[in-house]
């Protein structure tokens, strides 16, 4: 029934109106497992994981339909930037999807009584921002129980773990949307819960102070998050091809050609966005 709300085609003409189902995507997920999980013993500690999954569950039908609608797009002898200005639309919805996702995560992270529903996700924020004081950031934010791994690390050094936990990050989302197409929005909601509950760190679980986080995420997360979707469009592309029975085609050879472009962009597009959070963020905030 969910499905029902937009097609690819009306999200493709008004873009924006994704941002809506998004944010209502993600707070059904939260609230959810919140509800149902929250009382039991084990599966609590997987709360995290949970919210994504559920989120997941109720995007991927418009996800799979929208990268087999791209897929009856490509045209032969197409450069870079034309590729993108073809898609434009498709990754304008996926990314005011995503944002949906993300305010929608904040918020709830802001609003709960505990932070149990996103203990994975502050893990992984702890990991990557305060890495040589891992154990008191996790307890700072209410999870206990868990280990030293990373020293003080150099703006330099920093550079080099955030771009290369990205494109650890962009290699899994094209793997996995070569495997399992519109599968891939399982990293892309995974990567919305943990800048949402970065966000709600941020502001101090202050809700009136969320505009001022999201700017603070969004003025590099926009570039990260927009690389994401760019390789997951092309492995999806691929991915589409495949099940259509198009290998060996003509076609297949455009399609593979315009994902390699799309790649290629999408790594350069990641890196700058990591130039921008370990440079100039700090500046501005």
């Amino acid at each position: 029934m969910l499905e029902m709300l937009i097609n690819p085609k009306k999200a493709e003409r008004r873009p924006w109106e994704m941002f809506f189902v998004g944010a209502f995507y993600a707070s059904l997920a939260v609230l959810l497992v919140d509800w149902v999980f929250s009382q039991d013993a084990v599966l609590v500690k997987s709360s995290g994981i949970l919210v994504v999954l559920f989120t997941v569950l109720f995007s991927l039908p418009f996800i799979y339909y929208t990268i087999r609608l791209e897929e009856t797009k490509i045209e032969k002898g197409r450069g870079s930037w034309q590729l993108l200005k073809d898609h434009r639309h498709a990754i304008y919805t996926f990314l005011w999807l995503f944002v949906g996702f993300t305010v929608a995560f904040a918020f709830w992270y802001s609003l709960l009584p505990t932070t149990q529903s996103f203990r994975a996700q502050i893990e992984t924020y702890c990991m990557i921002n305060r890495p040589g004081d891992f154990d008191q950031c996790v307890r700072d934010y209410g999870i206990k129980d868990t280990t030293q791994v990373t020293p003080f690390l150099t703006n330099k050094e920093r550079l080099f773990l955030i771009f290369t936990n990205n494109m650890y990050v962009l290699l899994f989302t094209l793997v996995f949307s070569l495997i399992f197409g519109a599968g891939v929005i399982f990293i892309l909601a995974w990567n919305a819960s943990v800048i949402g509950a970065a966000i709600g760190i941020f502001t101090d679980y202050k809700i009136a102070a969320l505009p001022l986080g999201l700017l603070r995420f969004f003025l590099h997360g926009i570039f990260e998050i927009g690389s994401y979707f760019i390789i997951a469009l092309a492995g999806g592309m691929v991915s589409v091809a495949i099940i259509r029975h198009e290998t060996g085609t003509e076609k297949f050879w455009e399609v593979l050609q315009d994902s390699l472009n799309l790649i290629i962009l999408s790594v350069v597009i990641l890196f700058v966005a990591a130039l921008i959070e370990v440079f100039v963020t700090p500046l501005l905030f």
